[in-house]
């Protein structure tokens, strides 16, 4: 397999930045779609998908998640184009037959709930980044965040209690003058060892 070049690398790490606003600018539904479809192709264990996504973009919608947000999250919220509740489906493994046909997980997630529920917190996480990844990709900018009240999001928004929410993650233009320097990053010797 080939690296992508410099342009590409920028757009996806060294130049993008967390956005915390955005200018008022629709996201079409057709985006959404391109961006899971790139999303899904990524690695999960088994091939578990576990993670479920909530594009959460009409004014009715944000009002009914902004009382769950912490009070700083909320212009962020108004001001992105959509919201994305990333999610686990706490019962992913029913869909382990289709996805990973090698072997029978389902009934060995079905069997250890602790290890399941792991597995879809991990995995859908993975698949939280892999959205963001593929969102720069896509032109747009991103800010991902924790800063709600998740009992509350999933009661309102998964009433079933099937789906969990993980992090929210805004999407849209950002405004690039309204960003501050980049914040340090520790370097490899500091969050690494090689043995």
């Amino acid at each position: 397999m080939s690296e992508i070049n410099k342009d590409c690398m920028d757009v996806i790490f060294n130049e993008a930045r967390t956005h915390k606003y955005f200018e008022n600018k629709p996201i079409s539904d057709e985006l959404f779609v391109q961006l899971y479809d790139i999303l899904k192709l990524a690695p999960t264990f088994a091939n578990c998908q576990a993670g479920r996504f909530v594009f959460v973009k009409s004014p009715e919608a944000k009002a009914r998640l902004i009382p769950y947000l912490d009070p700083s999250n909320v212009s962020k919220v108004e001001a992105a184009s959509a919201t994305v509740i990333v999610a686990g489906d706490a019962e992913f493994y029913k869909n382990m037959p289709r996805l990973f046909p090698h072997g029978d997980y389902m009934s060995f997630f079905a069997s250890n709930a602790a290890f399941a529920d792991r597995t879809m917190y991990q995995n859908s996480s993975f698949q939280g980044a892999y959205l963001i990844i593929a969102a720069r990709a896509l032109g747009l900018d991103c800010g991902p965040m924790g800063g709600f009240d998740n009992a509350g999001v999933d009661k309102e928004f998964f009433p079933d209690g099937k789906w969990k929410s993980n992090f929210l993650c805004n999407l849209g233009t950002g405004i690039p003058s309204k960003l501050h320097p980049r914040d340090p990053r520790l370097n490899f010797n500091e969050a690494c060892k090689i043995i």
